[in-house]
């Protein structure tokens, strides 16, 4: 099946066309008939397949042909994203596949001014793409309204459903009305997390995909075993054996993530950070840089990079393993968007082998090792510039001792 075959408006299939999309994405070509039906769906498919259009796509369809009869100013859609950077990727996605209908889309989130916002809302919107603190403010200042909103998303829904966005969610539905379609899309989903997807409908979900290797199979993926403290080495070498690749480097923390940047510079290696302590403006400039391939190096948190979609992302490096099998697979999909092929390797200390160990029982087969002998080890560890410049900082500090020694002895004769 085409997308020309499907009921969609023709100003929504040029621009379908005008991207290059031919054909529908498994994911796509499962979940577009089910919400052009008004169906409530629970999709869950490998990261990198196309889900932002699957729902973006009859979305959009349907609100520009309600459009096309009468005049509406009013929220009819709300989508929710746990992050900024997904949110405003979101919104890009709408504006793209809208922009030869009627249908406006707005993305309103925190770290910016809210008075842009609220005046764009005052001049009517059909679409909100929103992250849930800046929504909250404005819905309790009366500038957001969403008693019309006829379809609800939530995007990387297993995030959205966590612990830390659950009270935000059923708080969410009081403002909405009770008859309205829900969609929730994710590369991952428990058993639990679906139970609570289930309580916030009253439709049946229809479950669309669910893959059986949820990694998806134009990644490649190994591990290997480096202790704790060496990895800054090992990050150094692989970065200098591939200078023109794009590669986005996962770490744990805030706080680990500035600690390797600095030990990249000392070696004479650029990269940024993103997470969550920066001002939003930085994180905008880091992430277009990063998209445009000026930047080659992003060290991100786990919440940080949370769906977002960058293309040409040709490694993704789990510098520390994450403390979610779920994430495992959210990380990895940064790399081999769409049909492009992709890498990821992770470092795995010796106090992170339990972490591997949940990562490979979720996944249902182990990672591919990478065979790193003693040699190779200790290569590795002798050729970083780190350590160059620690054997030199050594010469530096024993010829000045020694010429403060001489020194003394001089003054004392």
């Amino acid at each position: 099946m085409k997308f020309e075959d499907y009921r969609i408006g023709d100003a929504l299939k040029r621009s379908i066309k005008e991207l290059g999309y031919k054909k529908p994405t498994d994911i796509q070509f499962r979940t577009i008939p089910a919400v052009l039906k008004g169906e409530d769906v629970l999709a869950i498919a490998q990261t990198g397949t196309g889900k932002t259009a699957a729902f973006a796509i009859p979305v959009i369809s349907m609100i520009d042909e309600r459009k096309s009869s009468k005049r509406s100013e009013r929220v009819s859609c709300l989508v929710m994203a746990p992050t900024h950077e997904l949110a405003l990727q979101i919104t890009s996605a709408f504006d793209t596949l809208g922009k030869f209908t009627k249908v406006k889309t707005l993305c309103v989130h925190g770290g910016v001014e809210q008075e842009p916002q609220i005046a764009k809302l005052g001049k009517g919107v059909d679409v909100v793409v929103a992250t849930p603190g800046r929504m909250f403010d404005l819905v309790s200042q009366g500038a957001l309204v969403l008693k019309d909103v006829d379809t609800l998303i939530l995007d990387e829904a297993d995030h959205m459903l966590d612990l830390g966005f659950i009270k935000d969610i059923r708080d969410l539905m009081k403002h909405l009305p009770k008859k309205r379609q829900t969609l929730f899309f994710s590369a991952t989903i428990n058993p639990e997390i679906k139970k609570l997807a289930y309580s916030l409908v009253t439709n049946a979900i229809r479950i669309q995909v669910s893959p059986k290797d949820p990694v998806a199979k134009n990644i490649e993926h190994a591990v290997g075993f480096i202790e704790m403290d060496d990895k800054r080495f090992f990050l150094e070498g692989f970065i200098n054996n591939h200078p023109e690749s794009k590669m986005l480097v996962f770490v744990r923390t805030k706080v680990r993530a500035e600690r390797v940047k600095k030990a990249l510079e000392r070696v004479g290696l650029e990269s940024d950070t993103i997470h969550s302590d920066k001002e939003q403006k930085e994180r905008d400039q880091t992430m277009k840089k990063f998209r445009s391939g000026e930047l080659k190096v992003l060290l991100a948190t786990d919440i940080s990079a949370r769906g977002i979609d960058i293309p040409n992302v040709e490694f993704v490096v789990n510098y520390d393993l994450p403390e979610s099998s779920e994430n495992y697979v959210h990380r990895v999909g940064r790399t081999g968007r769409g049909t492009q092929k992709g890498q990821a390797i992770s470092f795995c200390s010796a106090e992170e082998k339990a972490l591997l160990k949940e990562i490979e029982e979720n996944l249902g087969k182990p990672i591919q090792r990478i065979e790193i002998t003693k040699g190779e080890y200790q290569n590795t560890m002798d050729f970083s510039k780190e350590n160059a410049y620690d054997v030199q900082s050594l010469i530096r500090e024993a010829e000045a001792f020694e010429q403060n020694r001489k020194k003394k002895k001089k003054n004392k004769r």
